[in-house]
């Protein structure tokens, strides 16, 4: 079982703290530290005021924050929380990506969606209907990129002659790959393109909104990745292969006075027992102070 972290900017208006360089460099050296294996950022490059207004949160641009955050840690990996693929040409990402493994000395996995805000979809001047083609079709130009000199594709919005891009990541054959998603859709997707699926907790009316499936106790989650190991071997591929990160609900939350970290580690053996490999930890975002002392002292309770 790996352990990884959001930057807890998980609320509008979020703490200054959380922005300022030495308050990611902070959160992120405490958690490598702390014994976490991950280390990311959301991806919100335009989000509306009503949609921060009801709930939602701020977000720093996630590969110049997680570079940021490669540059004070040796071991930590890089994993956004996630990057919506429709909203950028994939040549961009497969650049970012790649310069980031580079740079971090192949530390970076790159997790995506496909999104869900309309707002934010129209103000990037992006079809909101057109989000799975692009995605799909991101994920096939970011590994061929990666990996191929040469490289043709006839997009939706675009058209690439005889593409070279390097340098070329440091891992091999490329960085991991994981989708998210609650769906059948979303599952298939790792079957066929995926190194790991990053599925998120959402109980029904949360599910709506983001529009995506149901997914908020251990007995749906079993079935959804007995789900994804069909499809896994229906693809000839072994599911021991594929990563599967989630979090754990059990025992509250990490940073509060009342976590039972004897009940939280008891839900790890499930989520273990059901295939999980990662957990996402969430930590307070009311000020870096709370955040580290939430993240030292899940890796001394549980990590450790």
């Amino acid at each position: 079982m790996k352990f990884t972290l959001t930057h807890p900017m998980v609320t509008h208006p979020y703490h200054p703290e959380l922005v300022s360089a030495r308050g990611i460099a902070a959160v992120a050296s405490a958690a490598e530290a702390a014994g976490f294996n991950g280390f990311g950022f959301t991806d919100h490059p335009a989000p509306s005021q009503r949609w921060l207004s009801a709930g939602g949160h701020d977000a720093l641009d996630p590969f110049v924050a997680m570079a940021f955050a490669a540059a004070h840690t040796t071991t930590l990996r890089l994993i956004p929380n996630v990057v919506v693929l429709p909203y950028r040409n994939p040549l961009l990402v497969a650049k970012a990506g790649a310069t980031l493994d580079l740079l971090s000395e192949g530390r970076f996995t790159l997790a995506v969606g496909a999104g869900y805000l309309k707002g934010e979809f129209a103000a990037l001047g992006i079809e909101h209907a057109e989000r799975n083609e692009l995605f799909d079709e991101a994920i096939d130009v970011i590994k061929a990129i990666w990996t191929t000199d040469e490289v043709s594709f006839e997009g939706r919005h675009f058209s690439a002659r005889g593409i070279t891009a390097h340098p070329r990541p440091i891992s091999s054959p490329h960085p991991p790959i994981w989708i998210g998603g609650n769906s059948g859709r979303a599952r298939q997707r790792v079957a066929e393109r995926g190194d790991g699926w990053c599925p998120f907790p959402a109980p029904a009316l949360l599910a709506q909104t983001s529009r995506t499936v149901a997914l908020d106790s251990f007995e749906l989650l079993a079935e959804a990745i007995d789900d994804l190991h069909r499809r896994l071997e229906g693809a000839g591929r072994d599911p021991a292969s594929v990563d599967i990160s989630f979090s754990n609900p059990a025992g509250g939350a990490p940073g509060s006075d009342d976590f039972d970290s004897a009940t939280h580690r008891a839900g790890l053996e499930r989520l273990a027992a059901l295939g999980v490999t990662w957990v996402s930890v969430g930590i307070p975002g009311d000020s870096v102070a709370h955040a580290i002392e939430a993240i030292q002292r899940y890796g001394e309770l549980v990590i450790a």
